[in-house]
């Protein structure tokens, strides 16, 4: 091209974030001799979208260093990283520069923004602030329902999910209608809560729903919630009745309520059809869940027989967990079995006595607040 001019250039930017080649984004915004808010929004959403939260911070804050103008678009994407990397003080920034830069001048502030601060609060574990803002939003969608519904069944208010849920329906705006993400969230509150009898009720009533097409998701739900509950034999007629083949998540899901309620006869047969079907890598952590289920059992010559079988098929243990916590604004990364952290003796002793205090029936709570208030 005998002349590049900006647009051009921010439409090639673009397609290397739509391929997923961040890389290549990067170097070709490296050598961009003229930037504007379209070339740093894109850059700050296509690492988001592809996982690289810090990295979308990162730029993010370079927007804010070199007070480049925030546009709606480059703040959603800024908060979806914030609600991955749990960094709740970035989050609490962008929504008080929402206040004060784009309300403040009476500009339309769009539904996806609302509900992205809505995210970001709930994912942090600011439940209130998730739900105030929610209870002031002018207009809501479906995704508003559903991110508040989902945010209080993550922190295990299930009466408030299913209360915002029962809103939700009789309220009944056109525009804001429970789909198939909406009820995932209302079977999950009902599983963490063991309300067999509303989450049965509710996944009837999609399943006579002209609208809702039920996904092996929420038969993974229900799934769950029968099996946390100790109805195995009801949670396996589910299974056999389910029109797709069941995945990983559901027999785990089984699995799960086998060890809670101790019954290995049901393991059993779960964990041989598992062996069958997937690979050792992928069966591993179900044979762990088997071996849990033996454990509290006493079955120890069946304990025996699954590390053997999985020494024998190379099954490997699964990548450990990871998790993000702020503390006083820094982001402290952990990953199980890690003790790298420079506070790891404290956290663990932290860890004993919250134990302690449980087991005690909580006595002497005034004590622990004040080492837990000194803690951070």
């Amino acid at each position: 091209m005998g002349e590049r001019n900006l647009v051009c250039w921010n439409s090639l930017l673009a397609g290397y974030v739509r391929l997923g080649d961040m890389g290549g984004a990067r170097r070709m915004f490296d050598e961009m001799r003229e930037t504007n808010v379209v070339s740093w929004t894109i850059m700050v959403a296509g690492y988001a979208r592809n996982g690289m939260c810090r990295q979308a911070l990162s730029v993010f804050n370079e927007m804010r260093r070199l007070r480049v103008e925030l546009d709606q678009v480059a703040l959603v994407a800024a908060l979806s990283a914030c609600s991955e990397l749990g960094n709740l003080k970035l989050g609490r920034w962008i929504h008080s520069y929402v206040m004060e830069k784009i309300c403040a001048r009476n500009q339309q502030l769009s539904v996806t923004l609302n509900n992205a601060i809505i995210h970001m609060y709930a994912s942090c574990g600011s439940i209130d602030e998730a739900y105030e803002v929610f209870r002031n939003m002018p207009r809501r969608s479906t995704a508003s329902w559903t991110t508040i519904i989902i945010g209080f069944a993550k922190q295990g208010l299930a009466d408030e999910a299913l209360a915002t849920f029962h809103m939700m329906l009789s309220i009944g705006e056109p525009e804001a209608q429970p789909d198939e993400l909406t009820y995932i969230g209302v079977l999950s509150a009902c599983s963490h809560a063991g309300y067999v009898d509303e989450g049965r009720r509710v996944f009837k009533s999609m399943g006579a729903s002209q609208r809702i097409i039920l996904r092996i998701e929420h038969y993974g739900c229900m799934v769950d919630l029968l099996s946390r509950a100790g109805y195995l034999e009801e949670a396996c007629r589910l299974i056999e009745s389910m029109p797709m083949e069941p995945n990983e998540a559901v027999w785990g899901a089984l699995l799960g309520g086998c060890r809670i309620h101790k019954n290995p006869e049901i393991a059993s047969l779960v964990a041989q059809r598992l062996a069958v079907e997937l690979d050792p890598d992928r069966a591993a952590g179900y044979f762990l869940l088997l071996l849990e289920t033996y454990r509290t059992s006493n079955r120890w010559t069946d304990v025996n027989d699954i590390r053997q079988k999985m020494i024998d098929i190379g099954a490997k243990k699964p990548a450990p967990g990871r998790s993000w916590v702020e503390v006083n604004g820094a982001i402290h990364d952990f990953v199980a079995g890690d003790r790298s952290h420079k506070r790891t003796f404290f956290i663990h002793e932290m860890l004993r006595k919250v134990k302690v205090q449980a087991e005690l029936g909580g006595d002497q709570p005034d004590a622990l607040d004040e080492e837990l208030c000194a803690a951070s």
